[in-house]
């Protein structure tokens, strides 16, 4: 780890979140790299290599680890967490280090992963200096869909289904071995992708007392062009499916 550049841009910094992290005032480091690739994603910068950044696409400036490191410092007292996301964190070699220094630093660690490596998942919390304490997994859509739909055609996991619902399963259980106050699962709903079917698919995977927060697609900017021209679900659409959700998942939220 002492080998790693933090002087090289590596994420964006969020100085201060209030929502990012339950219960807590927080910073957020959103790291550049990711292993799927949902075609409705808005953080096209952190997602692809910059050699495949289409000419004339505005991303966000990247900020450094020294920054981050700098900040987390003056921040003391004041902030209590540090979230730790992406683009895809569990791939990123500067997570441990990141996790190491903020601990040292008196904060408290949460981390958003995609759900797609439970091995490094269960590597992080297996690890007393690395476990977070608080972990939000994301679930897009259906587990059978993931291997079309989300991980993006490049990858070698197109096609198949049976990989998803296996690393899915895994992953979620692994977040549900922590107390229901330190974990949470989070769902887009994406038109054409989360449908009551999906929500369906998807709770099989959720303890009973899980928190799943939902949150509405923005059609802005996304991976995928096709998808900056699908319309958003209605209020009352997006009330319906959330209704729905809570007759599986009695703590169905939308954010």
């Amino acid at each position: 780890m002492s080998e790693l550049d933090l002087n090289k841009p590596a994420g964006v910094l969020v100085k201060t979140t209030c929502v990012d992290f339950p219960g807590r005032v927080a910073g957020s480091f959103f790291l550049k790299g990711c292993n799927i690739r949902c075609p409705y994603c808005y953080n096209i910068g952190l997602v692809l290599d910059d050699s495949e950044i289409p000419f004339g696409t505005e991303t966000e400036p990247l900020n450094t680890v020294a920054e981050l490191f700098a900040h987390l410092e003056k921040r003391q007292g004041i902030l209590s967490g540090l979230v730790i996301s992406g683009g895809e964190p569990l791939l990123n070699p500067y997570t441990p280090l990141i996790i190491r220094r903020a601990k040292e630093l008196g904060y408290k660690i949460k981390i958003d992963t995609n759900g797609t490596l439970p091995e490094k998942l269960k590597s992080l919390i297996d690890n007393p200096e690395l476990k977070p304490d608080f972990i939000a997994m994301d679930i897009k859509t259906s587990p059978s869909r993931y291997s079309t739909l989300i991980c993006g055609d490049k990858s070698p996991f197109f096609g198949r289904s049976d990989y998803f619902e296996k690393v899915l399963r895994e992953s979620s259980e692994l977040v549900a071995s922590y107390p229901a106050d330190c974990r949470e699962w989070r769902t887009v709903l994406v038109p054409g992708l989360v449908t009551k079917e999906d929500i369906a698919e998807m709770a099989k995977l959720l303890p009973q007392d899980a928190s799943w927060q939902f949150a509405q697609f923005m059609n802005k900017n996304c991976l995928d062009p096709d998808y900056n021209d699908i319309y958003p679900y209605t209020d009352q659409e997006a009330a319906e499916l959330i209704d729905y959700a809570k007759t599986l998942i009695n703590n169905a939220n939308l954010r």
